[in-house]
């Protein structure tokens, strides 16, 4: 039978229509709360605005993460697992819904590559269109009007049950998930799977890049950060090289030189980048600073040149060849 309360929220009415089992799930801040839902409007039709079933995947949100529409984490906290309940929403908490709606449509289309996962803040952004393209989103927003959603909780997950993205880590945690993310990277690397290594320091670089943005630019703790981050780039770009991308290893190395002169493993790796697309007086002068900066380097440098000679003179005569078929 249909058990029908309010919720201790102003504006919430709730249906349970199938019950859950066991206690209420242990909602902590961070966990990831999968559910199926369906949105609808309030009118003699119950017409549907979103089905997730439709999409054919659930929906999934962290808890305490600023999701867009504040209101469904109330619901879910209610709700035990396998529980399908009916809320009824008053305007006053489903004003930025046709915003959600959008993202979660463009998802649906292949136009966002995020997936379900929405965990933006929308209100920055709500009156950033004329239209959200989509006449039924126009006009709900144009008129806010109460909503019904029908949810069905399919899983509670703690933080600690699942692999958590970058993005919904705190500060302290994305400091601790650094040096592990910059160890497997090292790993992976010696193993010979660059694909891996590469996302795993671009990964690190992203959770510095977020604490960096708390800090003052050029300020000492901010410079600690850039430390940190040129390390983990500059690693990426090892992995580059192994990739054959060596385009891309001298858009970062030039840019990391362009702020920071003196790093000499920089002017390294851009030198072999350098040699690969045959830039011979480019790979040279970067040898010779790394020689100017870090004589110690000799033997590695000396190298470096070697190679690049040899290379050359392959080219030359593999062109010196060609010339002879041509005219023979």
């Amino acid at each position: 039978m249909d058990v029908s309360l309010l919720l201790n929220v102003e504006g919430i009415k709730k249906t349970i229509l199938h019950g859950g089992v066991g206690e209420l799930p242990n909602f902590i801040s961070g966990s990831r709360v999968t559910f199926h839902f369906r949105t609808m409007k309030c009118d003699e039709e119950h017409t549907v605005i979103d089905d997730s079933r439709q999409v054919g995947q659930p929906m999934s949100i962290i808890l305490g993460n600023m999701f867009k529409l504040e209101v469904w984490e109330t619901l879910l906290t209610s709700m035990r697992l396998g529980e399908v309940a009916e809320f009824w929403c008053d305007t006053i908490h489903t004003g930025v819904y046709p915003m959600l709606s959008r993202s979660l449509r463009q998802v649906a289309e292949g136009k966002d590559p995020t997936g379900w996962h929405v965990h933006t803040c929308g209100l920055a952004n709500m009156f950033a269109y004329h239209t959200l393209g989509y006449e039924d989103l126009d006009e709900l927003q144009k008129e806010p009007q109460p909503l019904i959603f029908l949810i069905e909780l399919l899983q509670v997950e703690a933080p600690s049950e699942y692999q958590r993205e970058t993005w919904n880590l705190n500060n302290e945690e994305r400091m601790q998930a650094v040096p592990l993310l910059h160890g497997e990277g090292n790993r992976l690397y010696k193993l010979g799977r660059y694909d891996q290594a590469a996302t795993k320091y671009q990964e690190a670089i992203v959770c510095l890049r977020n604490l960096q943005t708390k800090e003052k630019p050029w300020e000492v703790e901010w410079l600690k950060l850039e430390k940190m981050i040129n390390t983990l780039i500059l690693n990426y770009c090892q992995c580059l090289l192994k990739k054959e991308e060596y385009y891309e290893v001298l858009e970062h190395t030039s840019d990391i030189l362009r702020h920071h002169p003196g790093i000499v493993k920089a002017y390294y790796v851009r030198a072999r980048a350098h040699a690969e697309v045959w830039n011979a007086e480019e790979a040279k002068a970067d040898l010779e600073k790394v020689l100017e900066l870090e004589p110690s380097m000799r033997k590695a440098v000396l190298r470096e040149l070697r190679q690049l000679e040899n290379r050359l003179s392959d080219k030359q005569e593999e062109e010196r060849q060609r010339c002879r078929n041509m005219l023979g």
